[in-house]
């Protein structure tokens, strides 16, 4: 009787947990179409010629294409070669995985619209878009901010590096910027879903970005664009600034080194990151904060930082990098 009774108990508790779970993304769903009356938009894209776009397929498909076989090869680089086991190669293949994911978000979607005739996109998926956008690009703000930290770590402190920068410090120092990253999301996305959205459809843009939007929503916006202006201020130039310091105090440390040939070395090590900083910031920055317009600046701006950046980022680390190059070699002696 008892164990009667256990199970009718059991059963009910995973039939209410069941209910729940089911319930909340119709509640979700219906909380969108609620404050929407528009149930997909349409992306005008980069060009309205039939040409033009052909010839912007095959371009974005093969960056698209360099991008996944440069990143996963330096993702499989590091974690193959022990001599690369190190927190400046930890902290550059979450880079590596965190481009391969901000250019997924994007690129497949406009291949897609490049083809085809309708081009469209449902409320839904544009606003899993602006998230996804969001967490990715906020996380590798972050990123960039912890990688600026652990080279002034290596050049102020060589012999203490791997004490200080040890594999617990370099997990939490990735998993908040994680969190960060996907908190910034969070919290704009539901701001931004309050947005009502009634007639017009026609996003100028070849993807699903906030500033895209506001020029489509029928109701009063200023709520999101603050909440935008603030997580940009204070998460993005916030990790600006903390890049800004870090480098300030290499810069010293650098000065104080009395070898020609340590300097030269120190600065070599910055250069690939502080390049990957410059493409990042001065890109994302300038298309968040300027006003949407629908610009060629625009496009340009946000190509450079969701398409183009994850391709380039590979390069500049790895290219005049000797420690990867070598161990680029030796497994491709091993593959043959």
């Amino acid at each position: 009787m008892e164990r009667v009774k256990t199970l009718g108990y059991l059963l009910g508790i995973r039939r209410d947990f069941t209910w729940f779970f089911s319930c909340i993304p119709k509640k979700v769903l219906k909380a969108m179409r609620n404050h929407s009356v528009v149930s997909e938009f349409i992306v005008l894209g980069l060009s309205a010629d039939p040409q033009i776009q052909a010839l912007l397929f095959v371009l974005f498909f093969v960056i698209y294409i360099l991008t996944l076989m440069g990143n996963l090869m330096l993702l499989l680089v590091i974690r193959v070669d022990s001599q690369l086991h190190n927190p400046m190669y930890f902290f550059l293949g979450q880079l590596s995985f965190l481009d391969l994911c901000h250019s997924s978000v994007t690129v497949p979607k406009l291949l897609e619209n490049l083809l085809s005739e309708q081009k469209t996109i449902s409320f839904q998926g544009c606003m899993a878009q602006v998230f996804f956008v969001f967490a990715t690009g906020g996380t590798e703000s972050c990123l960039l901010a912890v990688m600026a930290y652990d080279r002034y770590v290596a050049i102020s402190s060589p012999l203490l590096y791997g004490q200080m920068m040890n594999r617990k410090l370099c997990m939490g120092l990735v998993w908040g910027s994680l969190g960060l990253g996907f908190t910034d999301a969070l919290i704009n996305i539901l701001v931004a879903l309050n947005l009502d959205f009634c007639e017009a459809q026609n996003i100028h843009h070849f993807s699903c970005e906030l500033p895209s939007l506001y020029p489509l929503s029928c109701s009063d916006v200023s709520a999101s664009f603050t909440a935008l202006l603030c997580s940009s201020l204070l998460h993005f130039f916030g990790n600006f600034l903390l890049i800004f310091f870090s480098y300030i105090c290499i810069f010293f440390t650098i000065l104080s080194i009395s070898s020609t040939a340590g300097r030269s070395k120190a600065f070599s090590t910055c250069s690939f990151h502080l390049t990957a900083v410059s493409f990042f910031y001065g890109s994302g920055l300038l298309r968040y904060l300027m006003p949407n317009s629908g610009s060629t600046q625009e496009f340009i701006c946000s190509l450079q930082y969701s398409v183009i950046t994850p391709m380039l980022n590979p390069l500049f680390y790895s290219l005049k990098n000797k420690e990867v190059k070598a161990a680029v070699r030796k497994m491709l002696r091993q593959c043959s």
